[in-house]
């Protein structure tokens, strides 16, 4: 089972905008470096200092679908992140010291029957990733294409929100490879879970509005709302778009 690596994602916001790369360097037992680095809690969020806590605690595209078409621009230089929204003006902020721009920024997006946002915290481990363990998700561009069938409309990938596509795999053979290793450039990753989807896969991620029920659909051909997988890092290594991709073992 070989596939090829047909895309490199990070979010350095949360639910915040995302970045293509063209290659990356992985570090044993964390995520993708400045993936989900920080997180924007809102008003009624139950945070436990800077330490991992579910999604729920924070803003994102399942409660607000406007968020799904930010993109980002992080220099890590500086720290310092460029959001853009069709919508509104580019922000270039640094989250660690000028939350309140953000905030006053992000505020015409957000609907009014929704908790408001807050603050943005900084992580204390490798990020704010949806799974409780330090992980990167793996989506598979075949599946992505046999849901667009099911669905009889494309699909954007950014719905997906994901770290790695692979591209030369059948459909959803991904769920195969959950407890099995594979190997990306000169990096080792095992695959430790299905990904459950939630409402932020229905927005447009160049309009941030609702328009497609993907979980639906998945729910009709499949019997679930599962796609893609988390991958956990074993041995660090480099990355590139056209990687190959194989099974180990």
């Amino acid at each position: 089972m070989t596939g090829r690596l047909a895309a490199i994602w990070r979010h350095p916001i949360k639910a915040h905008g995302r970045e293509t790369l063209r290659a990356v360097r992985l570090t044993a037992n964390s995520t993708m470096p400045w993936d989900r680095t920080w997180a924007v809690a809102h008003e009624a969020a139950k945070l436990r200092g800077q330490d991992w806590v579910p999604c729920a605690n924070f803003t994102r595209g399942a409660k607000v679908p406007a968020l799904m078409a930010l993109t980002a621009t992080l220099d890590t230089a500086d720290e310092m992140v460029t959001l853009r929204h069709p919508d509104l003006s580019a922000l270039r902020f640094a989250p660690d010291r000028e939350a309140g721009r953000f905030l006053d920024w992000i505020e015409p997006l957000m609907p009014e029957d929704r908790a408001r946002p807050v603050a943005i915290v900084r992580a204390a481990g490798p990020g704010f990733t949806d799974s409780p363990f330090p992980s990167l998700s793996l989506t598979n561009t075949a599946s992505l294409a046999a849901l667009e069938r099911q669905m009889g409309r494309p699909l954007s990938r950014d719905r997906f929100r994901s770290n790695l596509w692979v591209e030369g795999w059948e459909p959803f053979a991904e769920f195969d490879l959950v407890g099995r290793q594979i190997r990306i450039g000169t990096a080792i990753l095992s695959v430790e879970v299905r990904i459950g989807r939630c409402l932020a896969t229905a927005a447009d991620p160049e309009t941030g509005r609702r328009d497609a029920d993907t979980l639906g659909a998945l729910k009709e051909g499949w019997g679930h709302t599962q796609f893609g997988v988390y991958a956990t890092v074993v041995d660090g290594g480099e990355i590139a778009v056209g990687d190959r991709v194989e099974l180990l073992g």
